[in-house]
């Protein structure tokens, strides 16, 4: 007993001090499970009367771990499994990591048969390292398994926090942060010259996300002081650089997601990385959210809510008491602030680096804009319905440059057939967000950045939702985004703001925007550094402020 325990410890230390290697890595997961006594990880398809969709003849799973050795070696994993389909020439392919079967789809099709024809035997979710420590202990909407605190959660916020109402009463909070986008480019612009000034779309765009939710929750835009120009101050940057973060390692193919018994070892780093970005967010939340707790409960407040947090903390049960306790309040204020951020920023980022690089899209944009706004005001909410090419614009870069390669996964909660397909209860299925949106057997040109693809031939509106899943926006289904509206409207704004307000043109030493994806994620290999003049009138801007 003591030479076994001690051979453990050993283990744990050497992988400790050293980066994990894949010839050491094996032998160490075995070693870990048959020491963990776990139980036995083989899938028994004794009563699969269905076969399971496609393996890739290359990947003979490994006994207990399937094929998790491969998925280490490559890195990144989304990257591995979209090859290995279009090698296998399928639009859904079986994954075995661990005792999961993981299941990723490239069809519209078969991705309505999931979300639309079969949604509530998939409404569930994975457990994982990354998403119990974002969620607290699964006290939030969209993260969560499915079951009672899911149904409790989604209510609120669907009735309470992102109601049409809700959604009209926090429109000065959005205006805000759109006129102190503009403020923001401005100050960056030469306005005695006509040289323009350099900006980082990426800054200008993240951070415009991010105060719109921090105004629309805290009721303010800076946990500090903010920068002089109106842009983030450390505190601010600090804070977007953990909810990305986050994001980035949410269902991240972590080892010990497929293979329990190996939680705490932390094999890939992911645990470290998460807890830290946690952390920080907590750092600026919490403070504010606890304070806001501790007057009403001291009665100092008598005021009328102002903010998403005064609502959370105000909610009552039928018997009076509060509805949601602390820790439901915080961890749910995380997850809507991840919610936020992420897609709108991207989209617009990506949308805008293409048109630089076809500045026939940049003139059409820009005389729609010009058409329904005209030059001697900015945009407003309530332009935007009727500015078809812009959300034509955001609609392409959702579909070619979604912000990850899959959606939130999905989890089956009992066997079901799909297409004749067997999908075992307890199987993650990820619809792919690239393979949908370059499927080549439904878009034309698929790696083509065309806007008009989206225009309707009798000239009805353009909306960002895409409900066959040809491509995905916001999901469907029950475990749809519950923040559609509120989603749509802050890319088109982002987007017109600065569409309508500046001019846009590469950098002077350069003759076009390189359009490279990062190596490890969907993003612009590097943020779009952009040359930006004004376009309107100098008191359109000065009104501004």
């Amino acid at each position: 007993m003591y030479t076994t325990h001690h051979h453990h410890m050993e283990a744990i230390v050497f992988y400790q001090s050293q980066f994990l290697s894949f010839p050491f890595m094996l032998p160490l997961i075995a070693v870990v499970i048959f020491i963990c006594s776990i139980k036995k990880y083989w899938h028994n398809p004794g009563n699969e009367k269905a076969i399971l969709p496609p393996s890739p003849s290359c990947l003979k799973p490994w006994p207990i771990v399937g094929n998790l050795p491969e998925m280490l070696i490559n890195k990144p994993t989304f990257r591995w499994i979209h090859n290995l389909m279009d090698k296998m020439n399928t639009e859904i392919a079986c994954f075995r990591l661990g005792n999961v079967h993981v299941i990723a789809v490239t069809s519209p099709e078969l991705s309505r048969e999931f979300l639309k024809k079969q949604d509530a035997v998939f409404a569930s979710r994975p457990i994982s390292i990354s998403t119990r420590l974002a969620t607290n202990g699964y006290l939030t909407a969209v993260m969560v398994p499915y079951g009672e605190q899911w149904q409790k959660m989604r209510r609120v916020i669907t009735t309470e926090l992102l109601s049409p109402a809700r959604y009209r009463w926090l429109l000065k909070k959005r205006v805000e942060e759109a006129d102190h986008l503009v403020r923001y480019v401005y100050n960056h612009c030469c306005i005695s010259s006509d040289k323009g000034g350099i900006v980082n779309v990426r800054v200008a765009a993240q951070h415009y996300c991010a105060n719109v939710i921090r105004k629309m929750v805290f009721n303010k835009r800076y946990f500090g002081k903010g920068m002089e120009d109106g842009g983030p101050g450390l505190e601010e940057e600090e804070h977007v650089h953990a909810l990305f973060t986050i994001l980035k390692y949410i269902y991240s193919f972590c080892v010990s997601d497929y293979m329990p018994c190996l939680r705490g070892l932390d094999l890939d780093g992911h645990e470290k990385i998460i807890k830290e970005a946690v952390k920080i967010t907590r750092k600026y939340h919490e403070p504010l959210i606890e304070e806001r707790v501790r007057r009403y409960k001291e009665g100092c407040s008598n005021k009328e809510p102002e903010d998403l947090l005064d609502i959370l903390v105000t909610l009552k049960d039928v018997s009076g008491e509060p509805l949601l306790s602390l820790a439901e309040i915080k961890a749910q204020i995380t997850e809507i602030m991840m919610a936020t951020v992420d897609n709108p920023s991207n989209a617009v980022e990506w949308a805008l680096a293409e048109m630089i690089n076809q500045p026939e899209q940049l003139q059409k944009a820009t005389e729609e804009l010009d058409a329904v706004v005209g030059r001697e005001r900015l945009v407003l909410e309530s332009d935007l319905s009727d500015l078809n090419y812009v959300k034509a614009c955001a609609r392409e870069a959702f579909r070619l440059h979604p912000i990850a390669p899959f959606n939130v996964p999905h989890v089956s909660i009992s066997d079901t057939t799909v297409d004749n397909y067997f999908i075992p209860k307890g199987s993650h299925v990820l619809l792919s967000r690239v393979g949908l949106g370059r499927n080549p057997r439904v878009w034309d040109e698929p790696l083509k950045f065309r806007p008009e693809r989206h225009l309707k031939d009798d000239g009805s509106a353009v909306v960002l939702t895409e409900s066959d899943l040809r491509f995905i926006t916001f999901s469907t289904g029950m475990r749809g985004c519950v923040g559609t509206t509120l989603g749509t409207t802050m890319t088109v704004m982002l987007f017109a703001r600065l569409l309508h307000g500046f001019s846009w043109d590469v950098p002077h030493e350069q003759s076009s925007i390189k359009l490279t994806e990062s190596k490890d994620d969907l993003a612009l290999a590097k943020p779009l550094l952009a040359l930006a003049k004004l376009r309107l009138p100098l008191h359109v801007y000065l009104s501004n402020y």
